[in-house]
């Protein structure tokens, strides 16, 4: 290695202190970058992160409304099933109430009277031929030939039932 001469140390200061400040103004300059490039990169960050939060808010809140909608059609098929099972065990308390009154009919000092209506009616849809004869339940049965006629009070009181159904229906309707 060589030696520099004596007072080249003085001679290359100058050069020297431009070299230092050469390369503090290039730290300065690329660490300026490096912080505008991390902002940037940053910014870009926070706005994906908005921008996958925005989403997953109305995916959420459309999930939520989906869920609520469903909740709300299982809650209204599970109430209807209710009314119509409550309707169905009315109708059927009913339907026996009838059936209980309909025994009580053949204790009544008028039943006379109503088996010859019945018998009178058979023979009415039946013929003159018809052979017309009182049920064990209540009321008549006839045949003739090949058809029959039930006009039993069981009978009669069912068709009854079925014949007002409609007025059943709106008493649950306006209850």
């Amino acid at each position: 290695m060589t030696r520099l001469p004596q007072g080249a140390d003085a001679t290359l200061d100058p050069v020297r202190q431009a070299l230092k400040r050469d390369a503090e103004t290039a730290a300065a300059r690329t660490d300026a970058e490096a912080r505008r490039q991390a902002a940037d990169l940053l910014g870009r960050a926070q706005a994906e992160a908005d921008a996958i939060r925005r989403t997953a808010q109305r995916e959420g809140a459309e999930a939520a409304r989906a869920d609520a909608v469903a909740s709300s059609a299982r809650a209204r098929r599970q109430a209807r099933r209710t009314v119509l099972s409550e309707q169905e065990h009315l109708r059927s308390l009913l339907a026996s109430e009838v059936q209980e009154q309909v025994r009580e009919v053949r204790r009544d000092p008028r039943y006379p009277q109503i088996l010859r209506r019945l018998t009178a009616q058979a023979d009415r849809v039946l013929g003159p031929m018809a052979s017309v004869t009182e049920s064990y339940k209540g009321g008549v049965t006839g045949t003739a030939g090949s058809r029959r006629l039930d006009l039993s009070l069981p009978t009669l009181a069912g068709q009854a039932l079925e014949d007002h159904s409609g007025e059943v229906r709106r008493l649950w309707e306006h209850a």
